[in-house]
């Protein structure tokens, strides 16, 4: 079922204080989500969640995921730069790009983070711009071997990303030869998935291939990273993932691999999984058209959040203070794009909506406000954090048309 924990009340005394449309983000879910991880791979050597900053890039979200113990998977230039004024340093970064200018390496490389080399290339640009470390790690495309539920990456075997399983060994060999000494082994074979066995049975082809690999080249298994994948359950009739029992799970194929001793540590990625939950955008019903159907315009769009219009993904939607009334309106939530899919919802059974209604979309905390754009010249909005008190604090101003204007030269307009 998508987030119910954050009661109407809230978010009718958020949008008193804020100006809709904005994201409201609940730190104690957050938190609660960030120490259940934790606590599924308490078992696990040298275990450390690395979040996916990509997913929630605001500073003070991942001041309170770094606060959790966690580090930060960054995959970008200017994602490096917010760990570096974070205070955030070596091994607390998990560096996995593709296809990335050379000086991104090199800046990696000056914060002493892990480097996750996504192909075979990758090393000698890597040994030009900031050298080989003795510890990396290699993103693994296993082609064939793949598992189902993948909505929406696309079929692994079309993927983009990590080496081929044959060029793996050559590659090791090729960096030892430059001074590594351990490796680490990654792969995200699935996104939002909500398969149980999708974490063991990837954990299990890691460890089975790591193994071989250092069997084969004699370079040391430092860690397996199991990256993200892990869904949240965006539908009502979606089962949330138990991580307590995947935990388990992947332990199982821990100790069938690698015995009771063994030192190989456990990494993961996940971002959606931790703060999807609990991020939320509230917007206002402004508009209200009945033509063939009724489209019902809010003062968001998908330039604050695209998932629906890009992958036609699901984002319940309520109505606060309504949803005991039956939900007769069918209807399209709209937003004011000049684009047919600028639509968080179709033909969605919601109870009646009246103009400046508060419309809430659920588990919107995770790629919402991240994959903003500016199309139209509309704005992205600001973000809110719920905070433990039950305080609001406002972490992300909305943008303005200064901003939008900030990177033009007007001078001869």
């Amino acid at each position: 079922m998508p987030n119910f924990n954050v009661p109407d009340p809230v978010f009718e005394a958020a949008a008193r204080q804020f100006p809709t449309p904005f994201y409201l983000y609940d730190e104690a879910g957050i938190r609660e989500t960030a120490r259940l991880l934790g606590q599924a791979f308490a078992w696990a050597p040298d275990f450390r969640e690395y979040f996916a900053v990509k997913a929630l890039p605001n500073p003070e979200i991942l001041k309170v995921l770094l606060s959790e113990g966690c580090g930060l998977d960054c995959s970008s230039e200017t994602e490096l730069l917010m760990a570096q004024h974070l205070g955030v340093r070596g091994e607390d970064i998990m560096f996995s790009a593709n296809a990335m200018p050379p000086h991104e390496f090199a800046l990696a490389r000056r914060l002493g983070a892990y480097i996750n080399l996504d192909d075979p290339s990758d090393i000698m640009t890597l040994h030009n711009h900031g050298g080989i470390p003795e510890t990396l790690s290699l993103r693994v495309n296993p082609g064939p071997e793949v598992m189902g539920d993948n909505q929406f990456m696309g079929n692994p075997r079309e993927s983009k990303f990590g080496w081929m399983p044959q060029d793996l060994s050559r590659g090791l060999d090729k960096l030892k030869s430059l001074g590594t000494r351990r490796f680490g082994l990654h792969a995200m074979l699935a996104s939002n998935s909500l398969i149980p066995g999708y974490y063991p049975a990837q954990a299990d082809y890691l460890f089975r291939l790591g193994l071989s690999l250092q069997a084969q080249t004699g370079v040391e298994l430092a860690f397996i990273n199991l990256s993200g994948g892990i869904g949240i359950p965006y539908h009502p009739d979606d089962e949330a993932v138990d991580i307590l029992s995947v935990g388990r799970a992947v332990r199982e194929a821990y100790l069938r691999r690698f015995g009771e001793n063994a030192k190989v540590a456990l990494k993961t990625e996940l971002g959606r999984f931790i703060t999807g939950p609990h991020g939320f955008l509230v917007t206002r019903a402004v508009h209200y058209k009945e033509g063939h159907k009724v489209f019902v315009g809010l003062d968001a769009n998908a330039a604050n959040l695209m998932r629906p219009a890009m992958y036609g993904a699901y984002h319940h939607a309520t109505v606060p203070g309504r949803e005991h009334l039956p939900h007769t309106l069918i209807c399209d939530l709209t937003g004011a794009l000049c684009e047919n899919n600028d639509k968080f919802a179709v033909d969605r059974a919601l109870p009646p909506i009246s103009l400046h209604d508060l419309v809430i979309l659920h588990d919107a905390g995770a790629h919402g406000w991240s994959m903003g754009y500016q199309y139209n010249g509309r704005l992205r909005s600001a973000e809110v954090l719920r905070q433990m008190d039950g305080g609001f604090r406002l972490i992300r101003r909305a943008e303005t048309p200064e901003d939008y204007f900030a990177t033009l030269d007007l001078s001869g307009a």
